[in-house]
């Protein structure tokens, strides 16, 4: 799919060129002809040291990119030189499944969650972060000199396709600025499993600067905004880490969606080792929409949780995630697709449907 990409895009420079010999082409005409998405997979929670046989059914789906939402190595370190967490990345640059998807050439936008960050639920307060992001930044090949770059933190918005098929995607980092988690008091119990929701306002989840530079991006053109969250968004149904234990910055996120007029959001998240479709026709406006997918190699044992804003069942074994858009008829399905790459879970939605009235 990428060779198909490029070629258009070749293609169209040289009709550019040709129709106006005396002008060269500008990254501005480029853009105006870059080929639409149409194929995006993703996906999270891929163990560095288990067998990856689910990337055979992700590069016969020929996808046109594919996002990783976190958890993509298990570097838990122990040592202040974070040494589990780059020998993690080492052997994961090696590993059969993720390395042919590399070589294969399939674009990819990553960021991170908690096992890659370097610890086990952490957030603002795990001793190693500066360095995390830069091991972060050296395996997924971000550029020294990008704005990127700059940042304290990972996140990140690229935006894909002409004008009138347009697709944002934004790259969110909800471990750097994260303040802590409020304890269960009764651990292990439904809903409750190892926290529960703090209603401190003083608390948060990506911090100022991330609050403000996505502000900012929510008002850029888009005909489809991919917002994708390692944690889910919209799940109420356990106690794990999840962005209802800090609920006041999840009002701060839909809130904000609605102020910046930010029409044809999907959301995307990872973590739960479980894949799943959820749907809240109560905070923007126009339904809003998530999928889960999760996990790649690391399948859940435990049995199903309560449901809130969930449409039909989790899937627990191995699994990935596509959005499928078409253009045409303006649709864009959300699918969770097992080992063999079939659907398992799947929604779809009318792009003209995902605005405010």
């Amino acid at each position: 799919m990428k060779l198909r990409t490029e070629a258009l895009l070749a293609a169209a420079l040289l009709v550019l060129a040709c129709g106006a010999p005396t002008a060269e082409p500008t990254a501005e005409t480029a853009a105006a002809v870059e080929p639409a998405l149409e194929r995006i997979g993703l996906g999270s929670c891929l163990r560095q040291d288990l067998p990856q046989p689910i990337f055979d059914a992700i590069l016969e789906d020929d996808f046109e990119l594919f996002v990783f939402l976190g958890d993509n190595v298990y570097g838990d370190v122990e040592s202040e030189d974070l040494r589990e967490l780059r020998d993690a990345y080492a052997m994961q640059a090696e590993a059969e499944g993720f390395s042919r998807l590399r070589q294969a050439g399939v674009p990819l936008a990553a960021t991170w969650d908690d096992h890659d960050y370097g610890l086990n639920d952490a957030g603002a307060d795990f001793f190693g972060r500066e360095e995390a992001q830069r091991i972060f930044e050296d395996f997924w090949d971000v550029p020294p000199d990008s704005e990127r770059a700059s940042r304290t933190g990972v996140y990140d918005a690229v935006t894909y396709g002409p004008p009138g098929r347009r697709v944002q995607l934004i790259l969110l980092d909800t471990r750097y600025f994260r303040s802590p988690l409020r304890l269960t008091d009764e651990r292990g119990a439904p809903g409750k499993e190892r926290y529960m929701p703090d209603p401190d306002p003083d608390k948060t989840m990506l911090g100022e600067d991330q609050w403000a530079w996505l502000g900012q991006v929510l008002q850029e053109e888009a005909d489809l905004r991919i917002l994708a969250s390692s944690i889910q968004v919209i799940a109420d149904g356990h106690g794990y880490e999840a962005w209802r234990q800090l609920p006041a910055e999840r009002d701060r996120l839909y809130a904000l969606l609605r102020e910046t007029g930010a029409n044809g959001v999907v959301m995307i998240s990872g973590d739960r080792h479980r894949g799943g479709i959820y749907r809240h026709d109560d905070a923007l406006g126009y339904p809003l929409l998530e999928l889960t997918a999760s996990s790649f190699n690391s399948p859940s044992s435990s049995g199903e949780e309560a449901g809130p804003h969930r449409l039909g069942p989790t899937y627990r074994p191995e699994n990935y995630g596509a959005l499928s858009i078409d253009w045409t008829s303006r649709s864009v399905t959300l699918e969770v697709r097992g080992m063999d790459g079939e659907p398992v879970l799947e929604e779809t939605l009318n792009l003209d449907d995902l605005r405010a009235e």
